[in-house]
């Protein structure tokens, strides 16, 4: 497989753009002095238009909750950066830029296409039934998760795909040159001959012998990496449907007049099974053709009265309707609402066997054999009684559920010394667990909730070790902790942590014993080449020698256009190694990676594209960002432009 391109993408866009583009000017970005004023200060102008901060806070909270509602155990405070903050202003710039170019192009979408789209979403072809049918029920429960009515949702469908249409003429367009592929296919594909000797940390392990004078220094110097986490100990009970189903009490005479109530569930689905043969005569046709068609069926419905044996052979030899005469006019078995009225009718009325009049429809005129039923029994009672104690209760339990989840937040909240008072209301469980400030790997349930540790660890449930708010982990669950035991964060002693230091300093040492001797060996060679020893191995960024990523870089970026080249490469805590570059090694021609690589330059050259056109848009729609940049923005970004 071709791991290497696809690890690679941005770099290979990266590359294309340098060869593609070399006079492109990028937007840069103003100061960041009053990024942070009031509300309604202007963080960027699309088209005449302002963003205000107030949008950029607002579509920023709507970020961050969606990203929590589709990774519940994470930590949404890693999205709360001034980094992250750019990110969702230069979304907010990006759709306004597009949705100002389409109202330009005058671009939108049909309804045909905005159906095509939506079904084609896997989330929603799952809500499509066996039958075909769509729930739509399931549909609008989906989106109101997610914020959405269908309304709104479609709505944000159809304006995304208009916004597409903008750029798509572009990237959908580009024609990839020879000389275009063929130099991004060297820089990439580029092969060279390198000769190399690693000192590896793990042999320098064994030489060092640390000092408790070594051990106790790298300790002071390094006493915040060994701390223990925050923690507490706490107790906790759980109010959901599954504890109120449990409590619900079900007679009888309820489970019947449900059972009565629902006996269309419970009633095998009626169906019939017939042939026929069609006379065709469109609905629209003049008097006499459609007299000619009936009087045609009449004659062979005479014939049939006489020998209803011939059923099949009569359809195969006259019936105009190419699905089923074929096959003796058969038509399986269907149910209700499958077949055009008039015909349903017909058929639904018959005995098995028996044969209808001429009937009429929109189609002509049938001749109906009923061949088989099926269906229209009732389940008895005990046979689904089981199905309905459990739906009937969970019912009842959302029912209660609605109204003891205000009881329950009242009474954790009304008496904060104890989880006993709704322990015995409610006959709940009452569990014990540590936590920390951050779900556990692999937790689940209440303590997989951030909302609920961030409840827990709040300073108030720390001081005065009181019952927490009733807080919602999932829907229909509601969960209330306190703290029994809590342990802040410190330094561990050394004597606690000694091994772990120890085993620290080891490497260390054993890491600067490997470079000091890797060094020493690099200007010994530098000063004689003939000293490299090493075997000689071909090395590109898909044959990478199973060697680090930072040697396969100092083996492809070293100058070797006067001579084989000798650098030298920190591995950090890996070690050193002396590297000893001696030529290029030329791309051949049968290499199948080449064309394997061959999409990758095409679609990198439509990002390329892409970002070519938009940032045009840009320009042309006098796009001003006011916000600052952050810090890895504004140290690659040129001077701000207009």
């Amino acid at each position: 497989m071709f791991d290497f391109v696809r690890d690679h993408k941005r770099w290979l866009q990266f590359l294309l753009v340098l060869l593609i583009f070399p006079s492109f000017v990028f937007f840069g970005v103003q100061g960041y002095s009053s990024f942070m004023d009031a509300s309604n200060k202007t963080v960027a102008e699309v088209a005449g238009g302002e963003i205000k901060q107030s949008e950029l806070d607002a579509a920023h909270r709507q970020q961050i909750e969606r990203m929590r509602q589709q990774m519940p155990n994470i930590d949404v405070k890693m999205f709360d950066t001034p980094q992250m903050k750019r990110a969702t202003l230069d979304s907010l710039v990006r759709e306004r830029v597009l949705a100002a170019a389409a109202a330009k192009s005058h671009l939108s979408v049909s309804d045909d296409r905005l159906a095509a789209e939506l079904q084609r979403m896997p989330e929603l072809a799952k809500l499509r039934g066996a039958d075909g049918k769509f729930d739509t029920k399931a549909y609008g429960e989906l989106l109101a998760q997610q914020g959405y009515t269908p309304a709104s949702f479609e709505a944000a469908v159809r304006r995304d795909m208009t916004l597409r249409q903008v750029t798509q003429g572009v990237s959908g367009s580009q024609m990839v040159g020879a000389v275009v592929t063929g130099t991004a296919l060297d820089a990439m594909l580029e092969r060279r001959e390198a000769q190399i000797q690693r000192f590896n940390t793990p042999e320098y392990m064994a030489k060092v012998q640390p000092t408790d004078a070594d051990i106790e220094a790298f300790y002071k110097a390094h006493s915040a990496e060994f701390r223990s986490a925050e923690e507490a100990s706490i107790e906790y009970t759980v109010l959901d449907l599954d504890v109120l189903k449990k409590q619900v009490n079900l007679s009888d005479s309820d489970l019947q007049d449900y059972y009565k109530q629902n006996l269309a569930r419970y009633t095998a689905p009626e169906e019939r099974r017939a042939s026929h043969i069609l006379i065709a005569a469109d609905k629209e046709a003049k008097a006499d053709v459609k007299a000619a068609a009936k009087a045609k069926a009449e004659a062979l419905l005479a014939e049939l009265r006489k020998a209803p044996g011939t059923f099949a052979e009569v359809a195969k030899k006259n019936s105009q309707d190419p699905g089923s005469a074929a096959n003796g006019g058969d038509l399986d078995y269907f149910g209700r609402n499958a077949m055009t009225k008039p015909f349903e009718d017909a058929a639904f009325a018959l005995k098995v066997d028996e044969i209808s009049n001429v009937v009429e429809s929109e189609f002509g005129y049938h001749i109906i054999r009923l061949t088989g039923r099926r269906g229209g029994e009732v389940k008895p009672f005990e046979a689904v009684k089981a199905e309905i104690v459990a739906e009937v209760s969970a019912q009842k339990a959302k029912e209660a559920y609605l109204k003891e989840a205000e009881t329950f937040t009242n009474t954790v909240y009304e008496q904060p010394d104890s989880l006993q008072p709704v322990i015995d209301k409610y006959k709940l469980v009452k569990s014990q667990a540590v936590v920390r400030k951050s779900p556990a790997p692999g937790a689940s349930g209440p303590l997989a909730s951030q909302k609920l540790l961030d409840a827990i660890f709040s300073a108030e449930s720390i001081k005065k070790k009181s019952n927490t708010e009733a807080v919602e982990t999932a829907p229909n669950q509601l969960v209330s902790a306190r703290i029994v035991e809590h342990k802040p964060e410190r330094v561990l002693p050394l004597a606690e942590v000694k091994a772990q230091v120890l085993e620290r300093v080891r490497t260390e040492q054993a890491t600067k014993a490997a470079r000091t001797e890797g060094e020493a060996r690099l200007a010994a060679v530098k000063a004689k080449p003939t000293e490299m020893q090493a075997p000689s191995q071909t090395i590109s960024r898909t044959q990478a020698q199973n060697l680090p990523r930072p040697v396969v870089e100092a083996v492809l970026k070293a100058d070797i256009s006067k001579g084989p080249a000798v650098v030298g490469v920190d591995l950090g805590s890996e070690g050193y190694a002396v590297v000893k570059v001696n030529k290029l090694v030329a791309r051949e021609a049968t290499d199948p990676d080449n064309e394997r690589a061959k999409p990758f330059v095409s679609q990198a050259l439509a990002k390329a594209e892409e970002a070519a056109y938009y940032e045009a848009l840009k320009r042309r729609l006098k796009v001003k960002i006011t916000a600052p940049a952050s810090a890895s923005t504004a140290a690659s970004a040129p001077s701000a432009g207009g």
